[in-house]
């Protein structure tokens, strides 16, 4: 992981982000991704810093005098769950991101039509077809974490659909 500091062009805002790479940071901004999370602007660089850079063992400087006991530090602030390129909750997503989430719709509403919902079954029917006991079909439904895990685990393939499905009995 590399850990950049980060400056937004809209003011003096300077946070700081971690990425994969210098190229996973390229590629995010390219995307719109990295956002400032004081004023949700787009309009972010990398900071001037200078490079940490630690000594070798042998160039290190020898103690005359023994070190004092560090002070205990604070202790961590509680993380929000929102990652500092994450921008604020009352600004617009970028266009790319809203354009990403309408076509992630899209595909998940074509792949609907030809799934069939099985409810709270969805586990039971997944596993059946998987051994061969009934005839195999795309199904979608209803599983808990644990029963996903499971299903997984007996090499079965699930994956959570994107965004939350209205039961047929329950649609208008």
């Amino acid at each position: 992981m590399i850990v950049y500091d980060l400056e937004c062009r809209n003011g003096p805002h300077r946070f700081e982000g971690w990425f994969k790479s210098s190229e996973d940071f390229a590629r995010q901004q390219e995307m719109g991704l990295v956002a400032c999370p004081h004023c949700g602007s787009m309009a972010v660089d990398k900071a001037v810093q200078a490079p940490r850079l630690a000594r070798k063992g042998n160039q290190l400087p020898q103690e005359v005098a023994p070190r004092r006991a560090a002070p205990v530090p604070p202790a961590p602030v509680p993380m929000t769950g929102r990652p500092a390129t994450a921008p604020v909750a009352n600004a617009p997503l970028p266009p790319q991101a809203v354009e990403l989430m309408h076509r992630l719709a899209r595909m998940q509403a074509e792949a609907l039509k030809v799934s069939r919902y099985v409810g709270e079954n969805f586990a039971e029917d997944a596993r059946a077809m998987h051994y061969g006991e009934r005839e195999t079909e795309t199904i979608h439904g209803q599983a808990t974490l644990a029963e996903a895990e499971e299903l997984m685990e007996e090499g079965i393939a699930v994956m959570p659909l994107p965004f939350p499905v209205t039961p047929p009995d329950q649609a208008n």
